[in-house]
């Protein structure tokens, strides 16, 4: 096992507490549906509970780091500092329909050398308060779940893969760009699983329970972390050109090398048709 750093240590501290929250607010969602008014302003303030909590805790621990927040935004680094990439709620629909399926998702992004420019993502964590399972990875240290190695899965067949994606939804997402994709990949996969949480489905893949992944139109928060845990998991993560950039967001490709290679083919055939 990997000495944990005092930085995942932060970071989990943080994503733990949080997750505490949540987990409480959660139990208040079933109570929530048969009201008048519903839990969509319920879930919006827990998100923002949430968000409040990992912010107070990291920039007590890491004072002068930025930060790239999901609902607020981003607050600018002291020169020369990293910045954490956060979504403290990742799943959100799950969580306003009683789901347990969301997560805590936090990355650190260091500045290129002798820039202003951000550059690659070192750590990254994920944080899944019902099962209370936390994945985390450290740039050339490996990934893990809790103190176990990942890897990824290692079925090199389509026709054995099971692969997560997300769907577009009202106002989100290219429909006939997903449709065309799923009709590529669905006759020639074992089956295509869609959770709603994307930073848990990169989570998975790092762990070998999905053995790919496809989506477009996320945002750095959505992915930052997973693309770091799967890379260290030995798999690889790429838009739907093939480019592996340090955070792929608005196309996702992920897998094995061979599952990776493989699902791009059929992105790749799928864009042209």
């Amino acid at each position: 096992m990997a000495a944990i750093s005092g930085l995942i240590r932060v970071m989990e501290k943080a994503a733990r507490k949080a997750g505490g929250r949540l987990r409480r607010d959660f139990g208040e969602i079933e109570n929530l549906q048969v009201s008048r008014k519903g839990p969509a302003d319920f879930v919006s303030k827990a998100d923002e509970a949430s968000e409040r909590i990992l912010w107070d805790e990291l920039k007590v621990a890491r004072p002068g780091w930025g930060f790239l927040l999901e609902e607020g935004g981003e607050i600018e680094a002291e020169p020369g500092q990293p910045r954490f990439i956060i979504d403290p709620l990742d799943g959100t629909s799950n969580f306003l329909h009683g789901l347990p399926h969301f997560a805590i998702s936090i990355a650190v992004q260091e500045r290129k050398l002798g820039s202003d420019e951000w550059g690659d993502v070192t750590a990254g964590l994920i944080y899944q308060p019902i099962t209370d399972e936390t994945f985390w990875a450290e740039k050339s240290r490996g990934a893990w779940l809790h103190d176990g190695r990942l890897r990824v899965s290692g079925r090199r067949h389509l026709s054995e893969a099971l692969i997560a994606t997300g769907t577009p939804y009202q106002g989100h997402g290219n429909f006939s760009e997903w449709t065309r994709i799923f009709s590529h990949v669905g006759p020639n996969v074992a089956g295509i699983r869609r959770y709603g949480a994307a930073s848990l489905d990169l989570a998975w893949v790092a762990a070998g329970r999905f053995d790919g992944f496809w989506e477009s139109d996320l945002s750095a928060w959505d992915t930052a972390a997973g693309c770091l845990l799967i890379r260290e998991a030995g798999g690889f993560v790429s838009d739907y050109r093939g480019r592996s950039q340090t955070i792929c967001d608005k196309q996702v490709i992920a897998g094995n090398d061979q599952m990776h290679s493989r699902l791009h083919k059929l992105v790749t055939e799928a864009l042209k048709a």
